[in-house]
């Protein structure tokens, strides 16, 4: 992967709220796809005040990052929202939208020059706020009832080597093995996975839904309704 020259340009978003916070409020990074057939579409409707949606930053295919709200003003891009005893994670996140067609509209890989911009501007916004790797998330960990985003595809892997966010300890190998190995009883799983910071159900469609975001966030190559014994071991692992 070869070294870009970062890129930043201005693009306001009207959707914020008017009161600054302050630094020390600032407490997760939230990552999103943009989730529209193009990106120029994304960026209309990022910037419309009608839409009432928003994000800090957004970065293009090209790799270049747009600011779209100052980070100190409180930016709409994680709407119902929860994470451990957080809720509504709008008032203390930075939000960074990548531009992706997304699930809906033919979900690509996040290209070389996206990736670089993402590590470069996590890097430093964790650095200037001092956000803590296990609050580097996903749209779809905090809203994992209603998001896919960012999505299966993310480099979340590649961040974790880059010191930015989570991953687990797991060898390949243990985990093919562990991969075909049904759990009996996954009431131990949830339990863990509610206090990891997943939103907690007693609902079974809910928690094949919560289980299937921490499959696209840690256990990307397989995404299934049964609880196998790999991803109880990588949940262990990350507690």
């Amino acid at each position: 992967m070869q070294k870009n020259v970062e890129k930043m340009s201005i693009n306001y978003s009207p959707n914020f709220n008017i009161k600054k916070r302050g630094r020390s409020k600032i407490k997760y990074l939230i990552y999103h796809y943009t989730g529209m057939k193009s990106e120029n579409a994304a960026i209309k409707r990022l910037t419309n005040l009608n839409s009432k949606v928003s994000c800090h930053y957004l970065i293009k295919i090209n790799g270049e990052i747009v600011r779209m709200v100052p980070d100190l003003y409180i930016a709409w891009h994680a709407g119902i929202s929860s994470w451990k005893k957080d809720l509504f994670l709008n008032s203390n996140s930075i939000g960074i939208e990548i531009s992706n067609p997304g699930h809906e509209y033919g979900y690509r890989n996040f290209n070389n020059k996206q990736i670089l911009s993402i590590l470069s501007l996590s890097k430093k916004l964790k650095k200037k706020y001092k956000i803590k790797k296990e609050n580097i998330l996903g749209h779809s960990d905090i809203a994992p009832l209603r998001k896919k985003d960012p999505g299966e595809k993310f480099p979340w892997k590649l961040l974790n080597k880059k010191k930015i966010s989570l991953w687990h300890n797991l060898n390949e190998k243990k985990c093919k093995y562990l991969r075909k190995k049904k759990l009996a009883d996954n009431k131990d799983f949830y339990k863990l996975l509610f206090k990891f910071g997943y939103k907690s159900s007693k609902n079974n469609k809910e928690k094949i839904k919560i289980y299937k975001s921490f499959q696209r966030r840690f256990r990307p190559k397989l995404i299934s309704s049964a609880v196998d014994q790999e991803s109880y071991e990588i949940l262990k692992s990350l507690i």
